[in-house]
């Protein structure tokens, strides 16, 4: 199982986000939150900075939509052609039908539960997606203390995505750092979004490493 690190931008100096993502070499892939102030309490970048983000990296983008009516935005993110649209299912009234029109437009599908979200009640539609988000602080603000009450949801996820034979990623954020990453990893998640430990430290670019380092480790890989 490959660890990826996809740092998040919600941290870095969003007046330089060009200069910012060359911070990040090392990165997997750059996680871009999109809030709208009505699912979440804040607000953030929307498409015309996502088309902007694409032309300065070769990074794989993560589009994380905190918003409401996901099922009518998502598809308009993945016709830019990013790499990964992730919608948070409480905001989606139809989610299968979003997971396929993503797909359908190129990109792989993501869905994503706030923390008192249980995954159980979507095991069926596993198969519909790429990967799954699991917020391991409330969505909505960066640098919140990471929820271990998220790790046992994190084992749980592991066997159901186990149970379907296909490779979907289990991403975790909020809270990342190289304190927590270890228990992440260990819980199964393979895909880790950090936006302060990464933004906040001397050289990003060298947590980014420290930060897979620990994930890999935690694996016994």
């Amino acid at each position: 199982m490959a660890m990826r690190i996809t740092p998040s931008i919600l941290n870095a100096d969003l007046a330089d986000l060009a200069g910012e993502i060359t911070r990040i070499p090392s990165a997997d892939g750059l996680h871009v939150d999109v809030m709208d102030n009505h699912f979440v309490p804040n607000l953030t970048l929307g498409l015309p900075v996502v088309e902007a983000i694409q032309r300065h990296t070769e990074l794989p983008i993560d589009v994380h939509l905190m918003i409401d009516d996901a099922d009518a935005w998502a598809p308009r993110y993945a016709d830019l052609g990013v790499h990964t649209v992730t919608f948070h299912v409480e905001a989606a009234r139809a989610p299968i039908r979003t997971a396929r029109e993503i797909r359908r437009l190129g990109s792989r599908a993501s869905m994503a539960l706030k923390p008192a979200t249980p995954i159980e009640p979507y095991a069926d539609m596993l198969t519909e997606l790429d990967m799954v988000l699991l917020m391991t602080v409330e969505p909505g603000f960066g640098g919140q203390k990471f929820l271990d009450l998220v790790l046992p949801k994190i084992r749980r996820t592991r066997e159901l995505v186990k149970a379907t034979g296909q490779e979907i990623w289990i991403q975790v954020d909020g809270g990342v750092s190289l304190e927590t990453v270890e228990r992440c990893a260990d819980a199964g998640a393979d895909v880790f979004v950090a936006g302060t430990a990464v933004y906040r430290a001397d050289d990003p670019d060298e947590m980014v490493v420290a930060l897979r380092d620990r994930a890999i480790a935690a694996c016994g890989h």
